[in-house]
């Protein structure tokens, strides 16, 4: 039967009217949320203009009404009670078996089935509240959406999710506190960059200084703070400062956690033509191992943990907590720029196609030995390797 939604405009949001159809997830969530059970309480992003993003382009953004995330729990811990009643009786739980059991109800049964599945493997620690910026609905909705979760799944340790820093610079503190004390206790902001110049030429819709305060007032509520940054987004012309005003944003936050995505640009996304048509200059990848170093090297008086847990980042292993670690971490892009091309260009290579996670790596000889391999097979060199990796990376976006 096909579906009908209808829209209606509620407080400058679009909120669907229709009844409910189904459990929902959205199609992304940070990879340090692998092992959450994804909710969604709205679809999409109610911003979509920024140029490097090819997450949500295309789609309307709605948010989901209160009873139907409310009913989309409900499915998970119906399913979360059957695994148990399974579990009491068997040392041994299958996807299948929970399949079977949803498909006897109703085709739509599948997909909570399957969550609840995934989540009661993973021990049901955590959860995602979906889609981009989550925050931006009623702040007395989330709430009743967060004590419903906690009410179901009262073991949960960490509710997390993504917020634009616009949204919460005009959230009340009360009303951020509010959702700290009914469980949300982490929020992921793409920063992106702390330049104004570079937060503008990529249609962010955000300043420096909203940046700023949004990550100061999640820590004012006792939230955990993870920012995202991305080396690259500032081209060829605006990579010092990009690099500069970005760590100098996040000395004046100080979040838990810094979060490096480097950018990639797919043929899909805004930047995409201004990188065609000459507008946007893109950074070589030797020009961003060059600005990621000038950005830790400008960190500063921080404590927050650093991650690069992502196949995008050339360094999976230039992680640490900071101040300690920042010696660590600058040495790993100072020991790359210090290679013969020849080598850095096999390491590029090798990290790409997933043989390498961190410069060590290069000494053990089997690894090298398939990246050399690599290399001769397609024809990579100095000269061409940027080329490359550019083509490769648009599989990772």
């Amino acid at each position: 039967m096909k579906k009908f939604i209808f829209y209606e405009a509620v407080n400058n949001q679009m909120k669907e009217t229709d009844k409910y159809y189904c459990f929902e997830q959205g199609p992304i969530r940070p990879p340090s949320e692998a092992q959450s059970l994804l909710l969604r309480v709205s679809r999409n992003c109610p911003w979509n203009r920024c140029t490097f993003c090819p997450v949500y382009k295309g789609t309307r953004f709605s948010v989901r009404p209160v009873e139907h995330v409310k009913k989309d729990i409900d499915s998970v811990y119906r399913y979360i009670e059957i695994l148990k009643n399974m579990a009491e009786k068997s040392d041994y739980i299958s996807r299948t078996d929970i399949v079977k059991i949803a498909k006897k109800t109703d085709p739509d049964e599948l997909r909570p089935a399957v969550a609840a599945f995934k989540w009661f493997s993973e021990g049901m620690k955590s959860v995602f509240i979906q889609d981009a910026n989550s925050l931006i609905i009623k702040p007395a909705d989330l709430i009743d959406i967060l004590n419903h979760l906690k009410m179901r799944f009262p073991r949960i340790e960490r509710i997390t999710s993504y917020a634009r820093s616009h949204t919460i610079a005009r959230i009340k503190d009360d009303d951020l506190k509010a959702m700290k004390h009914a469980g949300l206790n982490r929020i992921h902001i793409g920063l992106e960059s702390g330049s104004d110049q570079v937060l503008k030429m990529v249609k962010k819709g955000v300043t420096k200084k909203t940046h700023i305060k949004a990550g100061l007032k999640v820590k004012k509520a006792s939230m955990e703070l993870s920012e995202y940054v991305m080396p690259g987004l500032g081209g060829i012309d605006l990579s010092d400062v990009h690099a500069i005003e970005t760590a100098d944003a996040l000395n004046r936050i100080n979040p838990h956690f810094i979060r490096l995505r480097s950018l990639a640009i797919p043929d899909s996304i805004p930047l995409f033509q201004d990188y065609i048509d000459g507008c946007f200059k893109k950074c070589t990848e030797i020009m961003m191992v060059k600005e990621i170093l000038m950005f830790i090297e400008n960190i500063d008086g921080l404590t927050s943990a650093v991650k690069s847990d992502h196949i995008l980042n050339l360094f999976e292993d230039l992680e640490g907590t900071l101040p300690q670690d920042k010696e660590h971490m600058t040495n790993i892009p100072k020991d790359f720029l210090a290679m013969p091309p020849e080598k850095q260009c096999l390491y590029q290579i090798g990290r790409r196609l997933g043989i390498f996670s961190g410069l060590g790596d290069m000494e053990n000889s089997g690894l090298a030995a398939k990246a050399e391999d690599a290399c001769i097979q397609i024809g990579i060199n100095p000269g061409n390797v940027d080329q490359i990796i550019d083509e490769i990376m648009k599989r990772f976006v």
